[in-house]
């Protein structure tokens, strides 16, 4: 295959594989949101014949010939070209670690299981839910055994979420959290709590979604390409930059749960956003590793969304929309009502201080599932165990529990924790952010377009042509130092809390 056969060749392997995984994409969002609950039947079987065609398009002998093309002639090819082949010859790899009918039964298998476990959590019924956890912790331990042999299991699905993470990596960090954190928790759990009512008043569905829009203006994601959907876990899909979908979760009872929801899937949106127009529909587009998307959903859910001079720009539209609720309000009480640390069930509605104790008891438990130690029937009893360990909360079922999360049943051990890291990631951005500017100043001025601009200037433009270790270096967060994360959440609750 000559230069320019290659280049053809991977123009139209890229623009086949955008046309495919748009599609999926259409149909998850749509199973997710506005389907009919018995429609996974149907979904499933478009789903496996897609990942059909996926299969075949990639494993097609032709592309063999392309990528040794392109490696054996780099200089021929652009540093963007050299970087798709080098992204498409890992996934040519994992997927021929299985057949094609192998392939496809896991793609109707995840259909199928986030079909059961919408189910099993309104029902709190995990005996329900076990039997598909079961298949994909085999699949999972299948992929790693195949994949890298030598290795740890879970080492090899961590570096699937981002290249070079390890247990090596981890385990040190999660002790400093678990060291560090854990004397703070307890001092704010003893103290005097700030009042919270005014957050669990009534606020209709209809006007949280009215705030909600409100919100997303605010952080800057635009109406024409970004929308709002509901449904049981938020998430967001960036099918590329012209049309990215985020999706909350309303409680009539707690305003503050789904107005944090939309923060931080904004946050993950404005990087689907900022991505290089060059880049869409090819290998490139889409964030660069699951830890440095989670630093920009947690960067602007808590370093902006719970800083006091957010609380001063959001009150006022709070109270336009709510006023009988919010009308003995001030911005310091909404300030200290949405920064309230108190150990809860729900990581997703977790305060700053206690929610990386949530990842980290994941992060334990998917440690014992992946290396054998831990069986899934096993697994609510241990959950329970570990909540009351590390929270001191006692789980009253397995909605609120072990079946909070969506994550198991997509298949996605070793996503959790990039929640963590990405947290951390985001102390060490916004204090090189404020070497530049004040990040205060321009919040209370409610814009935050020199935010974001920092943000697609050092993250978001690169997409996935550089490494994970590149973009952090470019956002200043290299070396990693997890301790400013300690120091960070440390120094707030203290003040907080007048500890």
């Amino acid at each position: 295959m000559t230069i320019s056969e290659a280049r053809e060749a991977l123009k139209n392997y890229q623009k086949a594989m955008y046309g495919l995984g748009h599609a999926m994409s259409v149909l998850y969002v749509d199973g997710d949101t506005a389907a009919p609950k018995e429609s996974w039947r149907g979904r499933g079987e478009a789903m496996g014949y897609l990942s059909s065609l996926i299969y075949d398009l990639t494993a097609d002998p032709r592309n063999e010939e392309m990528l040794k093309t392109i490696r054996q002639n780099p200089d021929g090819f652009t540093p963007e070209e050299n970087r798709i082949a080098e992204l498409i010859t890992e996934d040519l790899q994992d997927m021929q670690l299985f057949s094609q009918e192998e392939y496809v039964a896991r793609q109707k298998l995840l259909t199928e299981a986030g079909a059961v476990w919408h189910e099993a959590k309104v029902k709190s019924d995990y005996a329900a839910f076990a039997p598909y956890l079961e298949k994909l912790i085999a699949f999972q331990r299948r992929f790693a055994a195949l994949k890298a042999p030598d290795r740890n299991p879970y080492d090899v699905l961590l570096d699937t979420y981002e290249k070079g993470m390890s247990t090596k990596i981890l385990d040190p960090f999660f002790d400093l959290l678990k060291t560090k954190l854990t004397p703070v928790i307890h001092a704010v759990a003893e103290s005097e709590q700030p009042r919270t009512d005014f957050l669990h008043r009534h606020y209709p569905a209809a006007l949280q979604d009215v705030f909600s829009h409100r919100l997303m203006d605010l952080i800057g994601l635009p109406a024409d390409r970004c929308t709002l959907g509901t449904t049981e876990h938020p998430f967001t899909d960036g099918m590329n930059k012209w049309d990215v979908r985020i999706t909350t979760h309303y409680h009539e009872d707690d305003v503050s749960a789904s107005m944090y929801s939309v923060i931080h899937e904004g946050g993950h949106a404005l990087y689907e956003l900022g991505v290089a127009d060059a880049y869409q529909f090819t290998r490139l587009a889409g964030g660069n590793s699951m830890s440095i998307h989670e630093s920009q959903s947690r960067f602007y859910e808590n370093l902006i969304g719970r800083s006091y001079a957010f609380s001063e720009v959001v009150l006022p539209i709070v109270r336009e929309i709510f006023p009988e609720q919010t009308k003995d309000v001030t911005a310091e009480d909404w300030y200290r009502a949405v920064n309230q640390s108190s150990p809860s069930l729900i990581r997703t509605e977790a305060d700053e201080l206690t929610y990386p104790m949530h990842v980290l008891l994941r992060y334990e438990l998917e440690k014992q599932l992946i290396g054998g130690t831990l069986s899934v029937k096993d697994l609510p009893a241990a959950w329970n165990e570990g909540m009351k360990k590390y929270l001191g909360v006692t789980v009253p079922d397995d909605r609120r529990g072990v079946l909070q999360d969506s994550h198991w049943s997509g298949g996605s051990f070793g996503y959790f924790p990039s929640y963590a890291l990405g947290s951390a990631y985001g102390v060490q951005m916004l204090e090189n952010m404020n070497r530049d500017f004040s990040v205060d100043d321009c919040v209370r001025k409610g814009d935050l377009t020199p935010v974001t601009a920092w943000l697609g200037t050092h993250i978001h433009r690169y997409g996935q042509m550089l490494t994970p270790q590149q973009v952090l270096e470019s956002a200043g967060v290299s070396p990693f130092e997890p301790q400013k994360y300690v120091d960070y959440l440390t120094d707030k609750y203290r003040t907080l809390y007048h500890l």
